[in-house]
């Protein structure tokens, strides 16, 4: 699989295979996030496999990817609902179009992308794919941004940078 590299304005020029583009230095890509609620509002964080290049073990929001070359966002997330957690999602709204960052983890792997984030209902079951998600939880959004200003640490630096931004989580000023 590839992902879609993007000039410093966002646009597209050119591919690279995924498990080459992540590396100490990260080409800008093209990505996404997703935030998973259920019936009763709650939101589902994930916390990643050991097994992930990035961030391995850390609490995130419900997933990530990246969407492949001629495909949609909806296509790219509902590929990724199922494939990561076994899950249909209805009701996908960006949120965030904009979003971008960097950000480095321990081992001094580089994520770099834009990454547009994206709200979603589960629809069905749940169902983890072991080399994606190692534990799963559904919270209250607001107690999720508590914690997320309380031990920012404990979780991926996109969902900490993202929820600040998101009504969701309840920690517009």
């Amino acid at each position: 699989m590839d992902v879609i590299l993007l000039s410093e304005t966002g646009e597209p020029i050119g591919t690279c295979p995924k498990e080459l583009v992540h590396t100490t230095d990260t080409a800008l890509h093209q990505a996404f996030s997703c935030h998973v609620v259920n019936a009763d509002g709650q939101v589902l964080v994930t916390r990643r496999s050991l097994d992930k290049k990035t961030w391995p073990g850390v609490w995130t929001n419900s997933f990530c990817g990246h969407p492949q070359p001629g495909e949609s966002f909806e296509d790219a997330i509902s590929r990724h609902a199922q494939r990561e957690l076994g899950m249909k999602i209805t009701q996908l709204v960006v949120v965030l179009p904009e979003y971008r960052y960097r950000a480095t983890d321990a081992s001094g792997i580089v994520e770099n992308e834009i990454c547009p984030v994206f709200t979603a209902v589960i629809d069905g079951d749940l169902a983890p794919a072991a080399d994606e998600v190692m534990d799963f939880q559904w919270v209250d959004p607001l107690q999720l941004g508590r914690s997320i200003t309380a031990t920012p640490w404990a979780f991926s630096p996109w969902l900490v940078t993202q929820a600040p931004d998101m009504e969701f989580y309840g920690l517009r000023g």
